[in-house]
């Protein structure tokens, strides 16, 4: 099956949009050649902040360009993004409702060479609970690109999970579009049905195959 990086479809949806919307801005904590928010750097240096190793820092000037006007997709990985800055995200972001979205690469448990420390198990749950926050975990490189251009016109805190990994390909034979808030059946069926999100709509669609067979 075919596979596609979503943090590379991010990096490229970004410079797409970049050049298109003057107020869009990214913010990295010292890790965009992981995220892919190089891609932006290079093209627009003006707009792109390197904030160092400091996440904490970073939610809190990207909710000030928020309240400033700008639209800032703050960047890193998610364990760092919801670990070490879950209550400036908290405090300054979610709930004053601001437009700031946050896009964190190397989610779950996908980033198995890096060990326990920089696997985010935890992350979809604590911004989950956040006050108008909203997550989204796309399930490939088209839907990530889908996405990021939703979000930029969707006022309001999001969070979406990347990864480290490339996905396989989901819907690059299918007249997709995605909606925030609406799920999409990927394959019919009437005996059974499997709710998945990110990665896991690959197994899921595996796992269906085989339970088709039995």
């Amino acid at each position: 099956m075919k596979k596609a990086s979503v943090r590379e479809a991010y990096g490229k949806t970004l410079v797409e949009l970049g050049e298109k919307n003057k107020d869009i801005v990214v913010l990295d904590a010292d890790l965009s050649g992981s995220t892919k928010t190089q891609m932006f750097a290079q093209k627009f240096p003006e707009r792109f902040f390197n904030m160092g190793i400091s996440e904490q820092d970073m939610m809190g000037t990207a909710a000030g360009l928020a309240v400033a006007g700008k639209i800032p997709f703050a960047s890193t990985f998610a364990i760092f993004a919801t670990g070490r800055a879950w209550e400036q995200i908290r405090q300054s972001i979610a709930y004053a409702g601001l437009n700031v979205k946050i896009v964190a690469s190397h989610g779950g448990i996908t980033v198995g060479d890096d060990g326990g420390s920089h696997q985010a198990l935890e992350d979809v749950a604590l911004m989950r609970i956040l006050p108008n926050m909203t997550v989204i975990v796309p399930a490939d490189a088209i839907e990530m690109a889908q996405v990021i251009r939703l979000i930029t016109e969707y006022y309001g805190p999001v969070y979406v999970r990347s990864s480290r990994i490339a996905f396989p390909v989901i819907y690059e034979n299918k007249n997709y579009s995605f909606k925030i808030g609406k799920a999409d059946i990927v394959r019919e069926g009437d005996e059974l049905t499997i709710i998945s999100m990110g990665l896991m709509v690959h197994h899921a669609l595996a796992a269906a195959t085989l339970l088709a067979i039995e």
